[in-house]
């Protein structure tokens, strides 16, 4: 498959990132939802696609979204979509609460938290033990995709994987996405992030648990202060800087033992190219594509009138060559 090429027209990062928000319509899917039981007592939904009959031999995607995202997210709607025409079976795993349901404990999901997925991931091959799996996640899935791959090492239960713009160095990805026009995109998520942390007020004595007052939530500026106040103190680590450090998925490249692609693109307004590993920090399970354009989970080819979704047909093709 040719190299990527932004659209005429398309080629400033930011147009690339949000063409898709605003253009491309989600087609209507026929999904069947499963409440997946997590062993603390939670749950998580899975969204699947053309489920994959227990005796079958069909193959099946497991995909994660990014921080905040959905089955409502036109990137995760549109790979869905081609996915079922290609006859692969696909399952969105929603992390805790990102499918419209409150989950039920105090917790939150985060961009290190792999044991959710390796319930997940251990529960579908016990189910459907004939089926080839595969993965794809974007953005903060894909940090989590890739930590727990290199956790998993030759343990791994996937034929192959795709990362999409994944946060590789989370502490520099915080301060990247409080600079400049990135600081839209860091306000629109932060407002859904308080807006979730306030229903959790509604459940549970957060200001016991870590001192944070309700009043208090509507004060937080960024993503790292909501990190530091919240994310970092309901899931046990000492404060921002070392969830940063301990969930960071850079460091776990060299130990994935899993056909693994990683697409990212120099203009990605969340990030900084100094998060990108070096040859030396890959496996060599692990190839690493960058782009000179793409903006963040954009890269449409094509045209603005006829836009091709590029990243969808480059995953299919890397599943269908592995």
């Amino acid at each position: 498959m040719k190299d990527f090429r932004p659209a005429y027209g398309l080629a400033n990062k930011h147009l690339q990132t949000l063409y898709s928000s605003f253009f491309r319509k989600n087609i209507p899917l026929d999904f069947e939802i499963e409440k997946f039981n997590l062993s603390d007592g939670d749950f998580l939904e899975a969204y699947w696609l053309n489920k994959a009959k227990k005796d079958s031999n069909t193959p099946i995607v497991i995909i994660l979204h990014g921080l905040q995202g959905s089955y409502t997210s036109p990137y995760i709607n549109g790979i869905m979509n081609e996915l079922n025409k290609n006859s692969f079976s696909c399952v969105l795993m929603h992390f805790r609460s990102c499918s419209g349901k409150m989950n039920k404990k105090l917790r939150s999901y985060h961009s290190g938290e792999t044991e959710d997925l390796r319930e997940f991931v251990k529960s579908i091959k016990s189910r459907f033990v004939n089926n080839d799996l595969y993965i794809i996640a974007y953005s903060l899935g894909g940090n989590v995709l890739l930590k727990y791959l290199g956790e998993e090492g030759a343990l791994s239960l996937f034929k192959a994987a795709v990362s999409i713009c994944a946060p590789l160095d989370l502490e520099l990805s915080s301060y990247s996405i409080s600079k400049g026009f990135s600081k839209v995109y860091e306000l629109n998520i932060l407002r859904t992030l308080k807006r979730d942390l306030l229903l959790k007020y509604e459940e549970h004595d957060i200001q016991m648990r870590i001192s944070l007052k309700k009043e208090d939530v509507k004060d937080i500026k960024t993503i790292r202060e909501f990190d530091e106040v919240y994310t970092s103190k309901i899931n046990h680590f000492k404060n921002a800087s070392n969830y940063y450090s301990l969930s960071s998925s850079k460091q776990y490249l060299k130990h994935i033992k899993t056909n693994t692609l990683l697409i990212h693109s120099l203009d990605d307004p969340f990030m900084v190219k100094e998060m990108l590993p070096s040859k030396k920090e890959l496996s060599d399970f692990v190839s690493l594509e960058v782009y000179n354009n793409g903006g963040h989970l954009g890269f449409i080819s094509g045209s603005i009138i006829n836009p091709i979704y590029w990243l969808d047909l480059k995953i299919l093709e890397y599943f269908k060559e592995s």
